[in-house]
This record gives structure tokens, C-alpha cells and sequence, in this order.
């Protein structure tokens, strides 16, 4: 069966009360109109078409190239936003079926099993439904008394009875591509809308059958204000951690671990309470990693451990341990085995292996050989107030606490600095530093003074 789907994403979603579409709020760090497009293109349609309006340039912004983009410049009802997708649609696939961005839950199975059953009954329309605890203000699916779909009548036009009924429309359908585009273009304007719903009162006057598959309540939840956001968050979340401690990582309390859709995490890591994964992180096996941190757009190597420390866009190899209280911005990159003590925080810096930074300094923009001692105190000075200027230490070097690194400077292998030196000029190998400003001495001739 050949397929081509339409993904309804043009609605503001007046109930989210945002500036931004009601499509692009983030679950789990993506985008929920995300997973829609994954399950999606999982079925390996031969077109896929999504409907934009409200917010149209932020959707091409947060989703790029991946997707063709239709316009529905008017919000005129589902109707008029499927038949946007004619020109681009029309007469590729056998099957066209319809999804909604709001509803990220969605599986692959379901989808499948929808598209079988309206294959086998040769439908005209197949409904994905399913039964709400409460279904108030959801379109009830109606039945004649040999149990064929014959309507969908919304809850604002329902009699009592109807009311009643459990039954309801998930929204999404779908459709024989040969009858449905020339259908589109009957439908009639309800409240200055057209309905897709209202097909499947045309389908059962024409005679065609209009088929049903249920569906679990938790797939076809639209999350249409944020109480349902968060509602989705809490259930992703549980999702993304069940599958983590499957997988061989301990959660010591999943319901205080956030953890990203992106994050991919190694075997007999063990990540504590209020720890946050963020972004494109990684993080390698035997780690231990919070509580209390955050990490964001990472990569963590193995035997890794962060504790209450934030940590983004940075580099750790093997064997590192950073805390608690660290902050590694952006741009830094710690070999095999360093040290960062409380208080540190580190920008754009490469640490060699080995080297230590205990506590209470800062290193911008600085290159550090290994096993180098950082005593506590030590900053660089690394911004003029125009420019960023870089700093050079090489291997083996002891800079002692207070020490003030005023780039661009160079410490050359095996030297040191006293304690409270102002470095200001660059200092040879295997010398000594101190005062103010610093001045270089032989170690052995500072030694014996």
C-alpha cells in the first residue's frame, strides 16, 4: 500500500496563551510536532506534507529542511487545511492519512494496524478513535444498530443522549486518495470553518463504508494547553527513564531526573536526584553523575563524576572528575584524569591530562599541558575589554593560589608561580615567578634566597 500523509500543524492553540505555535512547545527538549514527524517518516510515505500557518516562519526555523512545508495563510477549519495539500499530494499513494502536531505520542504500531484495517475493509475513511474518561468536548463517533460508523457529531451540537456516548474522534483519519480531494471542495462552512470531520457524513450518503480502529487514550491526547504539557512531560519523562534503567543505567529516584529525549547514556552509570540531561549529551559507562548538576550539549567520557555542578557544551574524557559547585561553559575540553574542585569555572580551555584545578579559579580562553597544578585563586585575565587573549601552560607547571594569568602569556614547562604573582609577561621553563608585577628567577637561585 502505497501512502502519502498530511501533518496539521497551521493552529495557534489559543489555549497554550503563547507567542509561539502551540506545535513547537518542547517536550522532553523537542519539539512536540517532532515526534509526529518521526513516526511519520517511519512508515516511509511517498509524500509528506506539512500544514503550517500561525507561526509559519518560526516552524521553517526550528525544523529546517526536512520537511516539504505547506501554507494555510487563513485558518478555515481542518477541511480547508488538508485540501492545501492537493497540489502537492493528490494521486501519489493509494492511502492518504492525516496526523496532527499536537500529538506526540502517537506510535508506529497504531498507525500500522489503522492502515490494515482500512485496507481490509477498503474504506473510504478509516477513524482512529478512542474512550476518554471524560469525553466532553470531544466529537462522538455515531453508530446505526448493526455498528457502522455513519457520523461524528461535535460535543457543542450533541443531543443528551449523544453525549452519552464514549466513543470519540481522535482526529486523526484517513482517507482513499482517489475519493478524497475532489470530496474536499463539497464540504460547507460550519461557524466560518470547514470541517475535515464532516466527510464522513458525505462518505456514508455516497454509500462508501467509513471504518473505526480504537486506540489507547495516552496516543491521541492532544496537548492542547499547557496542563496537558505538562501532564505529556511527566509521562514522557517516565517513558525516557524506564527506558534508561532498562538499558543498564541506575535512576536512584527516577520522578527527580530529567533526562532528554537527545541524551544517550552507557551501561552502570548511575545518575543521582535533580540531575538535568540536556541537548546533544553523552555520557560514557561507570559515571556518576549529580546531584544537583546539570548537563547540557555534552560529552562525558567514561569513569566520569559530576557532582552539583553545571556543565555545557564541554568535553570530558575518560576518568574526570569536576565538583561540586564547578561551572564548565562552552568550549572546554578536560583530558584523562583531571580534577576540578569547587568553585572552578572554565571556559574555551583545554586541560592536559592529569592536571588539577582545585578550587576557586578561572581559566578563559587558556591551554594547559599536563599535570599542572592550579592553585586556588588563580584567574586569568583574559578579556581586555576589546578583545579575548589566549594563555599558554605547559606541561608540569605549579602555579600557586592568588596567581593572576594577565594574557596573552605564556608559562613555559616545569615552571611556577608564588603565590599573589600578577603574571604579565611570559615566564621560560623550570623558572620562578612572583610579586607584583612577577619576575622570572632560576628555581635553583630562588631556592637558596
Amino acid at each position: 500500500m502505497s501512502l502519502s500523509i498530511v501533518i496539521l500543524a497551521a493552529g495557534q492553540g489559543t489555549r497554550m496563551k503563547s507567542q509561539f505555535p502551540k506545535v513547537l512547545h518542547p517536550l522532553a527538549g523537542r519539539p512536540m510536532v517532532k515526534y509526529v514527524l518521526d513516526v511519520a517518516t517511519q512508515l516511509e510515505p511517498t509524500g509528506l506534507a506539512l500544514v503550517i500557518g500561525y507561526g509559519a516562519q518560526q516552524l521553517r526555523q526550528a525544523l529546517g529542511d526536512e520537511v516539504l512545508y505547506v501554507e494555510q495563510p487563513e485558518q478555515l477549519g481542518t477541511g480547508h487545511a488538508v485540501l492545501q495539500a492537493r497540489e502537492l499530494l493528490a494521486g501519489q499513494a493509494e492511502t492518504v492519512l492525516v496526523l496532527y502536531g499536537d500529538t506526540p505520542f502517537i506510535t508506529r504500531q497504531t498507525l500500522e494496524a489503522m492502515l490494515r484495517h482500512h485496507t481490509e475493509n477498503k474504506a473510504a475513511i478509516t477513524l482512529l478513535t478512542f474512550q476518554p474518561d471524560d469525553p466532553t468536548g470531544y466529537g462522538r463517533i455515531l453508530r446505526d444498530e448493526t455498528g457502522k460508523v455513519v457520523g461524528i457529531v461535535e460535543h457543542k451540537e450533541a443531543s443528551p443522549e449523544q453525549r452519552g456516548i464514549t466513543e470519540v474522534n481522535s482526529g486523526i483519519l484517513c482517507f482513499r486518495d482517489a475519493w478524497l480531494w475532489s470530496r474536499l471542495e463539497k464540504l460547507e462552512p460550519k461557524h466560518g470553518e470547514y470541517y475535515l470531520t464532516d466527510l464522513v457524513e458525505l462518505a456514508v450518503a455516497e454509500g462508501e463504508l467509513v471504518a473505526a480502529k480504537a486506540a489507547d487514550v495516552a496516543e491521541v491526547m492532544g496537548l492542547d494547553d499547557r496542563v496537558k504539557l505538562a501532564r505529556a512531560e511527566a509521562l514522557m519523562r517516565q517513558c525516557i527513564n524506564e527506558g534508561w534503567m532498562l538499558a543498564g543505567v541506575t535512576l536512584l529516584d527516577p520522578a527527580s531526573t530529567y533526562i532528554e529525549a537527545s541524551v544517550e547514556i552507557g551501561q552502570d552509570t548511575v545518575i543521582y536526584p535533580n540531575t538535568h540531561l540536556r541537548g546533544a549529551t553523552t555520557i560514557g559507562c561507570n559515571c556518576r553523575i549529580g546531584p544537583n548538576t546539570i548537563v547540557c550539549d555534552s560529552t562525558i567520557g567514561n569513569e566520569c563524576v559530576i557532582e552539583a555542578s553545571v556543565v555545557e557544551g564541554a568535553t570530558l574524557e575518560d576518568d574526570v572528575d569536576v565538583g561540586p559547585f564547578a561551572h564548565l561553559r562552552k568550549g572546554a575540553h578536560l583530558a584523562k584524569g583531571v580534577h576540578v574542585g569547587n568553585f572552578g569555572e572554565i571556559k574555551n580551555s583545554y586541560l592536559g591530562p592529569g592536571t588539577k584545578m582545585g578550587h576557586f579559579s578561572y581559566l578563559g580562553d587558556a591551554t594547559l599541558g599536563a599535570n599542572v597544578n592550579v592553585g586556588a585563586g588563580t584567574i586569568t585575565c583574559n578579556y581586555d575589554g576589546e578583545r579575548k587573549h589566549p594563555t599558554v601552560v605547559e606541561d608540569d607547571v605549579f602555579i600557586g593560589s592568588d596567581t593572576m594569568l594577565v594574557a596573552p602569556v605564556k608559562l613555559g614547562k616545569g615552571a611556577k608561580t608564588g603565590a599573589g604573582a600578577v603574571v604579565t609577561r611570559d615566564i621560560p621553563p623550570g623558572q620562578v615567578a612572583y610579586g607584583v608585577p612577577a619576575k622570572a628567577k632560576e628555581a635553583d637561585k630562588a631556592d637558596r634566597e
